[in-house]
């Protein structure tokens, strides 16, 4: 969000009062005139457009909308930390007292030397704001995040299972500083007296914000001189993980707490998994394909052939006049699912017809007295559905 208090009804042009409906419509309006597309290359359009989408984002949110209300301004840390760190100024009759809705704070200066007085220490309100928003900014804290490796595994460690070994590098927790990122010696911060946030003050308004010295840690001391103080060291290790029979290319394993540590416990570490090809069998999902040839008279008569199988041969009958490119099922013959215990897919066998080389007269012969006996014009629909279109 912006650093400076916006009045979010005038961005959008509604009253205080209004309902959800008119924010909505309102917002709808100003977007489809002031977006980027048809407003191209003007800059104050765009600018007005983030302007209107800043306003809604908050004012469309029943939440977000009383906070606004209730402070007068708005900020992502300020929200989620329930605006804790917010304490109206005392009123005269020691009730706390709230500025009032939509109060603008960009024309005022709450800075002491502004009036004269000298600066005897106190913050300007805009300094506070710009603690408020950047300092999150400038000192991210540590977070565990999650690691993703590939391994490529073989074809039938894959239809099988295996047991895979992968070697990895992740950031793991310190363990000569236990996290902290502060060396031996250490002890309470004196800028935070241990709490970790400071209070800061301007014009009667107090802000709880994180303390610089320790980070929010509420520790001092010296930086730790196995991880220079960032609370974590690269660990290189070997994981073993059982791959399950069945496995599926790109399938994604999850290992838990092999990711990299975050002062809330570590990440998890993702397997992706590819699988060598090979060279006879083709898997799609849990089927098996392969490619067999049969000899002409096998196809023309039928006939009974053995065919290799992920299990090792398998007898396969092929129906007379069995053509060429012609795919026949054998059920169950596929790969085991790991997903659905008992389920298991199938092997689809493509017949490669391969005709014979005629290296004799006689042979020839009863080719030709073959033909003879079933003439067949094997071209005539092709032809004919030529002729048509070339009409």
């Amino acid at each position: 969000m912006a650093t400076a208090a916006k009045d979010y009804y005038a961005v959008l042009g509604v009253k205080r009062d209004a309902g959800a409906e008119e924010i909505r419509k309102a917002y709808r309006r100003l977007a489809r005139k002031l977006h980027p597309d048809v407003n191209p290359n003007n800059k104050a359009a765009e600018e007005r457009f983030k302007d209107v989408q800043e306003a809604y984002d908050v004012l469309g949110d029943p939440k977000k909308r009383e906070f606004f209300d209730r402070v007068g301004f708005y900020s992502d840390q300020a929200f989620q930390q329930g605006a804790a760190g917010f304490e109206p100024p005392p009123s005269p009759g020691g009730e706390g007292r709230r500025p009032p809705p939509g109060f603008d704070f960009g024309g005022f200066d709450f800075d002491p030397a502004a009036a004269g007085g000298g600066r005897r220490g106190g913050a300007s309100f805009r300094d506070i704001f710009s603690n408020l928003f950047r300092g999150q900014a400038e000192e991210p804290e540590i977070a565990a995040s999650d690691l993703e490796f590939q391994a490529t595994i073989g074809f039938w460690d894959a239809i099988r299972g295996a047991v895979v070994r992968l070697p990895i590098t992740r950031q793991d927790k310190c363990p000569q500083c236990g996290g902290s990122g502060v060396g031996a010696g250490r002890g309470v911060c004196p800028e935070c007296d241990g709490k970790g946030q400071v209070t800061q003050s301007a014009g009667g308004m107090k802000f709880n914000l994180r303390c610089a010295s320790c980070g929010g840690s509420g520790k001092a001391g010296a930086v730790c001189p196995r991880c220079h103080g960032e609370g974590r060291v690269p660990v290189s290790e070997t994981l073993e993980t059982r791959i399950r029979p069945g496995t599926r290319e790109g399938a994604r394993l999850r290992i838990p707490g092999k990711g990299n540590w975050g002062p809330n416990g570590p990440g998890d570490l993702y397997l992706v998994i590819h699988i060598q090809p090979h060279p006879l069998f083709h898997r799609r999902g849990n089927d098996i394909h392969i490619q067999v040839p049969v000899t002409l008279t096998e196809a023309a008569l039928g006939a009974t052939i053995a065919v290799p199988t992920i299990d090792g041969r398998a007898l396969l009958k092929l129906p007379a006049g069995t053509q060429n490119g012609q795919r026949l099922r054998l059920a169950e013959r596929g790969v085991a699912s790991s997903q659905h215990a008992g389920v298991r897919g199938d092997q689809y066998v493509e017949v490669q017809v391969q005709v014979p080389k005629v290296t004799d007269e006689r042979a020839r012969e009863l080719l030709r007295e073959f033909e003879r006996l079933h003439p067949e014009d094997v071209r005539a629909q092709i032809l004919s559905a030529g002729a048509e279109g070339a009409r």
